[in-house]
């Protein structure tokens, strides 16, 4: 089945030049501003990891990793999912204080990916993550983060809509976030998938963070899947904006208050994940040696469609598709890079 729809009568907002212009000042844009925003500082990630530390992220805990064997190292690689997991040891390793954070230019592969309109093998995101006191594991500082990063995704919209003029006709991102729970959505429309619900919601309410992934709902399903081991499920959520050109919700960006070594405790049981307890980066959040932290990632193929108008994220990265993909798109007249 096609999972790749163009919507009838699209045409892009900028030529493939215009294109590659705008995402190199988006991207630059963004990454320096977030990094004054939220105090960080940019450090190199690595774009894969030992396999027998834990450290990579299992996503919804079904997908495949890519791995390979280093002879020399006698070591077996996965090449990773995000650095949810890494930055935090990071911020261990090189003794950040209290405020302070580090952001990275993140690349992945993530090889289950269905294939579609927003869906891609290949990951790109700025991954962050910054310390904090016990006393900022709440709810209010988790909402004033998500602000600001709203604030700094309107700026550099504001800033490329003077550049390339081109892009006035889509709409303004909404510096007015809705704050929402997984469990509100449900408790208004039991019988919509959870798809449907943000579908629901965030046309009328088209800046909205979704909180509360990842623990079961009172249906005894989550409203989606989130790795026990990284995010506070109480204490999370997914930034998701409307999209014009397509027609339904869209998440920019998925992000949390991690876990304490007494949510994470209560969390590897509720997930089945108690074997998880003895590698090395468990060990050390569970005896309380990790720093207290939150963060999150951001996606730039999707912020870079999101803002400048684009129906597929095939215009805005390179990737691999099915044949079916290559088909529709050339038949639309939409180029992919």
């Amino acid at each position: 089945m096609l999972k790749t729809v163009i919507p009838a009568g699209y045409a892009p907002c900028l030529n493939l030049y215009d294109t590659q212009k705008a995402i190199g000042l988006l991207k630059r844009l963004f990454e320096d501003s977030l990094g004054g925003a939220l105090h960080l500082r940019r450090v190199s990630a690595p774009l894969f990891v030992d396999a027998s530390t834990g450290l990579n992220d299992d996503l919804n805990g079904v997908e495949r990793p890519v791995s390979f064997d280093i002879p020399f190292a006698g070591r077996e690689a996965q090449v990773v999912h995000s650095l949810a997991k890494w930055k935090r040891m990071a911020l261990y390793r090189y003794q950040f204080s209290v405020g302070e954070g580090l952001y990275t230019d993140m690349n992945a592969i993530r090889r289950d990916e269905e294939l579609d309109n927003i869906h891609s093998v290949y990951v790109d995101q700025w991954d962050w993550e910054k310390v904090i006191a016990p006393r900022d594991r709440t709810t209010d500082y988790l909402k004033a983060t998500v602000s600001t990063i709203v604030g700094v995704l309107a700026d550099t919209q504001a800033t490329l809509r003077s550049v390339f003029p081109q892009l006035t006709p889509l709409p303004v991102l909404s510096r007015e976030v809705s704050f929402v729970t997984t469990q509100e959505l449900e408790d208004r429309w039991p019988d919509l998938s959870p798809k449907q619900r943000e579908d629901a919601w965030v046309k009328d309410h088209p800046t909205t963070f979704l909180m509360g992934i990842g623990a079961p709902l009172k249906s005894g399903k989550p409203h989606d899947g989130r790795a026990p081991d990284y995010d506070d499920w109480a204490l999370n959520g997914d930034i998701l904006v409307w999209n014009s050109v397509l027609g339904r919700a869209f998440e920019l960006s998925s992000m949390g208050i991690r876990v304490s070594p007494e949510s994470l405790d209560r969390q590897l049981t509720a997930a089945g994940c108690d074997n998880r307890r003895t590698l090395p980066f468990h060990k050390l959040l569970l005896e309380g040696k990790l720093p207290l932290t939150m963060g999150g990632g951001i996606g730039q193929s999707r912020v870079s469609m999101y803002l400048l108008g684009k129906a597929h994220i095939g215009e805005v990265q390179a990737s691999v598709w099915d044949q079916q993909t290559l088909d529709a798109c050339r038949d639309a007249g939409v180029i992919l890079l």
